[in-house]
């Protein structure tokens, strides 16, 4: 199991046979036809510039057009070389889109086959849904090309429609060229023509690119880059976010900001949002006397600052909904100037007119606080020198308590007091004031601020069955994000997400029920879940002895960082804790022959402890594995690999036991 937080549970795949080019009339983009096949191309049989290669692309193209607002058009054009009977996978088609934000339309493939004569798709698409995240669904439209087999060619085409201005302050949709692929990449081409207004500017930062390939601007400002001999992009367990390590470059459409330099573009800027955030915060005066509704004249300042949080946070947070009403849909539609004290009259606000009505209350309690814009790191690491403020995505708000500067972000679902989401810690943000802002970072947690702790009380039966209570309980960030995976899941879904958790952490076949009904709306409490919990067969026969191991929960680290070479950093999306409180009650007349020895480990960063202590009914198995980390450069992998190498030897450490009579005849 990877160190990266197990993401969101796997939904049901909706199919739906679409007609290609059904979707839209005519783009303004005229589509990439198909391109005429060499000779060589048919003959080829490998790559020897990526020896082994199951397939490669022998040609990319992509070809974006910008110059009508809110009607953006993307052609995409692929031509790939089955070298193997591996390749042959790649005939299964998976293209992402964003319901609601971006379409998929004129979708056309077809197979080449090695003496040249073609084999036309059917044209029957397929839609499922890959992730939820809020409101927003992240689908892919699929397909699988007929007649594949090593030699052939297979290429396909589709338009990808952007809807709506909208989609040009949304960073996901935001102008990009990703010219890293799964596969090598022996040609592509990339052009962007851009929007073009008196008061926007069009920006680009590149990263990672290949020799030789550079972005120009050329006739009617359209923005062109070819690159040539693009090694297969590999991915590895516990990886920083993969669009960080790609080769690619990031455009970004500026309406406001006019500075060039990084220092004079940041001021602007930040003098810009902080002006529209004390907009926002408005009126002090309507805001005290909301304030006086929460708090009481005589409360500690941490009491005032938790009362003020709670009730922020039970306010309706709409960015979290699935549906809304006309009324709120029409007013976001508006686009209202609104300010706090609207939102705190209304009752409900989105994401951001929480945080910020929570920062307007705060400071009429008379607490010394900010306004943050914070770049999120789970697509990316921000950096300020890219100048692209769309980057900086996330609001929260700094309150500086007793010469201690704390964070919070009410408007994010389920989060804790004083704790960020995962990917708004340990970033860059811009803390706001009149002078145009500071840049800050914001804290990360310690791992004992996001743990898992499992306590069970077991009994192994005479046929070495092991059966009894099971107590998980998840804090901070691991509570916090079970819920948000769960938020519009039933309860049958949420029993069966749970108590898979339990069975993929223990490395037998395991039975698992929920007896207990979580506590799914909290944010400040744990998550606590209790099950029937049955092992069959843990115990094993050695002779006249029953062995066991040291250890229940342990498949989580089985292989983990097995692999001798490491390319990229090691990356966890934060730092953690698992902890295990386990006794064993032994059969009748079964007694503990030997015991492992305690096995201890604290590598700074990491961490790892299991005991086993001999008591009247049984044994006891504690387990502690600590990961104090975000961000390891490659160079400590052999370090790390090593520990989790001692982690899964303590792990398989076995304890015997055997009959009171043979210990007494012994």
């Amino acid at each position: 199991m990877s160190l990266r937080r197990v993401g969101f549970v796997p939904l049901l795949a909706v199919s739906l046979v679409l007609a290609a080019g059904k979707f839209f009339p005519s783009p303004v983009c005229a589509g990439i036809g198909f391109q005429p096949v060499s000779p060589e191309e048919l003959k080829m049989t490998s790559e020897p510039l990526a020896p082994g290669a199951p397939a490669i692309i022998l040609y990319r193209q992509v070809d974006r057009d910008d110059r009508n607002w809110g009607t953006n058009f993307e052609d995409n054009y692929y031509r790939i070389k089955i070298l193997n009977d591996d390749g042959r996978k790649y005939a299964n088609i998976e293209i992402p889109f964003v319901k609601d934000f971006t379409e998929v339309a004129h979708i056309q493939a077809r197979t080449i086959k090695p003496d040249g004569s073609v084999v036309d798709f059917d044209g029957k698409v397929f839609e499922s849904e890959i992730v939820k995240a809020g409101r927003s669904k992240f689908m892919a439209r699929t397909f699988t090309l007929p007649a594949v087999e090593p030699g052939c060619i297979i290429e396909y085409s589709y338009t990808l429609e952007m809807r709506g201005a909208r989609a040009f302050h949304w960073t996901v949709l935001e102008p990009q060229w990703v010219v890293s692929e799964p596969l090598f990449t022996k040609s592509a081409h990339f052009s962007l023509t851009p929007f073009s207004e008196a008061n926007s500017r069009l920006r680009w930062t590149d990263q990672n690119l290949p020799p030789g390939a550079r972005t120009k601007e050329g006739p009617g400002h359209v923005i062109r880059m070819e690159a040539s001999n693009v090694p297969a992009f590999q991915t590895e367990e516990s990886m920083p976010p993969p669009n960080q390590l790609k080769s690619r470059v990031d455009f970004f459409y500026d309406f406001r900001v006019t500075e060039t330099r990084p220092d004079k573009y940041w001021k602007q800027v930040g003098t810009q949002q902080n002006e529209r955030l004390e907009s926002f915060v408005g009126r002090r005066k309507p805001m005290e006397e909301a304030v006086a509704q929460i708090v009481i004249p005589n409360d500690p300042p941490e009491v005032k600052l938790r009362k003020i949080y709670d009730r922020v946070q039970q306010m309706r947070n709409i960015s979290f909904e699935l549906q809304r009403t006309q009324q709120e849909v029409k007013r976001e539609k508006e686009k209202v100037d609104e300010n706090a004290e609207e939102v705190w009259k209304r009752g409900y606000g989105n994401k951001w007119q929480l945080d910020w009505l929570f920062l307007a209350l705060v400071r009429a309690a008379g607490f010394e606080a900010y306004g943050c814009w914070v770049s999120s790191r789970d697509e990316y690491f921000f950096s300020p020198d890219t100048m692209q403020s769309g980057h900086l995505n996330r609001s929260a708000v700094l309150v500086k308590l007793n010469g201690r500067d704390l964070y919070f972000a009410p408007g994010a679902e389920f989060a804790p007091f004083g704790l960020l989401s995962w990917s708004e810690t340990g970033t860059p943000a811009l803390r706001l004031d009149k002078d145009g802002g500071t840049w800050i970072k914001t804290p990360l947690p310690a791992s004992s601020e996001s743990r898992v702790e499992r306590k069970a009380a077991l009994k192994l039966s005479n046929t070495g069955d092991l059966e009894g209570k099971l107590t998980m309980t998840y804090a901070g960030l691991e509570a916090m994000y079970h819920r948000i995976d769960m938020l519009h899941s039933d309860e049958i879904a949420r029993k069966k997400f749970l108590e898979d958790r339990v069975k993929n952490q223990i490395p037998v076949a395991a039975e698992v029920e929920l007896t207990n009904q979580p506590d799914w709306n909290a944010s400040e409490t744990p998550l606590v879940a209790e099950f029937d919990l049955k092992i069959p067969g843990w115990a094993s026969n050695a002779g006249k002895r029953v062995i066991i191991p040291a250890a229940v929960f342990t498949a989580g680290e089985k292989h983990t960082f097995e692999h001798a070479n490491r390319i990229h950093p090691i990356y966890v999306e934060y730092p953690y804790e698992k902890d295990d409180d386990i006794t064993i009650e032994l059969p009748a007349g079964w007694q503990v022959g030997s015991l492992p020895k305690n096995q201890e480990k604290d590598a700074h960063v990491v961490g790892y402890s299991r005991g086993v202590e001999n008591g009247k009914d049984g044994v006891q198995l504690t387990r502690k594995l600590k990961v104090d980390f975000m961000l390891l450069e490659a160079k400590y992998y052999p370090a790390l690999r090593s520990f989790y190498e001692l982690v899964r030897t303590g792990d398989e450490e076995q304890i015997v036991l055997q009959p009171a009579t043979a210990s007494a005849s012994n």
